[in-house]
């Protein structure tokens, strides 16, 4: 297997990481494992935009996950796009995410396309340094 399999099958792994701490929100250490924690990460999302590992776990994680859903599931709609470039990698996919909202226990579904670059980092492997995410192309 070659350096770039090897490299996708991480970031595979990496995805299905993410996933997991989508899902589990309430669980900050499962994200700590997939993102760099470090101050130069940045997520951009429909309700902001989160500087820093910190604003990423309390703003993201926290307040707009653990807090506003009671149950999460994240799921991607096919294959991830994988580009690996040395010691970086993107990743693009579509997604479906269903959530039950803890106030008034309604179900919310949205969908969304993602892009995440990752950096490998010593002692680390690769870690999420940024995602971005947004809705549906429009079709009009």
């Amino acid at each position: 297997m070659s350096h770039q399999d090897n490299a996708g099958q991480e970031l595979r792994e990496k995805i299905e990481m993410y996933r997991n701490s989508i899902i589990h929100a309430d669980k900050p250490e499962l994200a700590a494992q997939v993102w760099a924690v470090a101050p130069e990460t940045s997520f951009i999302h429909p309700r902001g935009h989160e500087r820093g590992w910190d604003e990423i776990r309390e703003n993201f994680y926290r307040n707009t996950m653990a807090k506003r859903f009671s149950t999460r599931d994240l799921r991607l709609t096919g294959e991830p796009v994988i580009h690996v470039y040395g010691d970086a990698a993107v990743a693009e996919f579509d997604w479906e995410f269903t959530a039950t909202l803890r106030e008034g226990g309604a179900e919310r579904r949205t969908s969304g396309r993602e892009s995440q670059v990752y950096v490998r980092r010593p002692g680390q492997g690769l870690r999420l340094v940024h995602v971005h995410y947004s809705g549906p192309a429009a079709t009009a």
